[in-house]
């Protein structure tokens, strides 16, 4: 809905006027407040963590999705937007949370960043990677589909793109350059730490490379399809329970499906998430005989996450594929 639509012209005319003043005096007592420092909003943790990375001691980062809290259905809080509208960069992946695109778009934020436009995004379906094709035939190809318009707007793409190293070493380029131009006396520093993150992301890269090229299986069963750009990374095929949506119910065809392709290509393991329940998962092992475990999308760090930050999480999930996939 435009909102703009519903407010007379002229009332929209003062307000701009207001916001625009109120903008100035915010960014002037935000540097002032937190001693110069960049104030940046991200829209949870694989953003927040780009922020820390590449600003270090130069920004103030807030998160608007709290440690635990599922990122996908947020909704932004008045006091939420009311700090919005205090930074000086948002940095957001657009597609993944329609609340905070929404709060972005509607704010005075002199920079935003959306991920989402720094890499390239794909459509995915419930199943992503080598043999997709194969499956047409059995009916799994258009089962697949039903997973591209979740209701993330980003034209139907596949927001997961933080769960590719390559991809995000990719955001992280854009997201150094942004700082560098929103607060360029620091630019050096930013640069700096900007190559820094990437080197890591690129030494994670190599990990996932070596350690999942030998393996007896190729296929893993995720309950929400968020390791796509993974799986095409690293020739691996991912079937999900249910399609982009975490919350999702899979259809009694797409259960068979599985335990039909889980008998066939030797799955071993079904993986669930920390921050959605594991009871389909659970319920499709023991339906099928097969183990569970935790494959972490990185949307948050809480006491449960396997390490205290995103390269720690992502190794963990590196050790739980190359167990499933019996790696050699």
């Amino acid at each position: 809905m435009n909102v703009r639509r519903l407010i007379p012209t002229a009332a929209l005319a003062s307000a701009t006027v207001l916001g625009l003043t109120a903008l100035t005096a915010c960014s002037t007592s935000a540097a002032d407040d937190k001693d110069g420092k960049l104030d940046v909003v991200a829209s949870f943790y694989p953003m927040q963590y780009l922020a820390e990375q590449i600003g270090g001691d130069h920004v103030s980062v807030t998160t608007l999705t709290g440690p635990g809290q599922e990122p996908h259905d947020l909704d932004v809080s008045a006091k939420q937007r009311g700090e919005l509208e205090e930074s000086d960069v948002a940095l957001y992946l657009k597609g993944l949370q329609p609340a905070v695109d929404n709060a972005i778009d509607q704010s005075g934020i002199g920079t935003k960043v959306d991920a989402a436009s720094l890499t390239s995004t794909e459509k995915h379906g419930n199943e992503v990677g080598g043999h997709a094709d194969e499956h047409e035939d059995e009916g799994h190809g258009e089962e697949g589909h039903e997973g591209h318009d979740h209701g993330h707007s980003h034209e139907g793409a596949d927001p997961h793109i933080w769960l590719d190293p390559v991809k995000y070493a990719e955001v992280a380029e854009g997201v150094g350059k942004a700082l560098e131009k929103a607060d360029p006396d620091h630019a050096k520093t930013y640069e700096k730490n900007t190559a820094a993150l990437v080197k890591k992301l690129g030494g994670l890269d190599k990990s996932f490379k070596d350690g999942l090229k030998n393996t007896d299986s190729k296929v893993f069963i995720t309950t929400h399809a968020a390791f796509g750009y993974l799986a095409e990374r690293y020739g691996l095929i991912e079937e999900a329970i249910s399609g982009l949506d975490p919350e999702g119910e899979p259809s009694a065809k797409r259960v068979k499906d599985l335990q039909k392709m889980a008998e066939a290509d030797g799955v071993t393991t079904v993986f669930y998430e920390t921050l959605v329940s594991d009871r389909t998962a659970k319920t499709l092992a023991k339906d099928t005989g097969l183990k569970t475990d935790v494959l972490d999308p990185v949307e948050g760090i809480t006491d449960d996450s396997k390490g205290e930050d995103y390269i720690q999480v992502m190794e963990s999930n590196l050790k739980a594929l190359q167990k499933a996939l019996g790696a050699k």
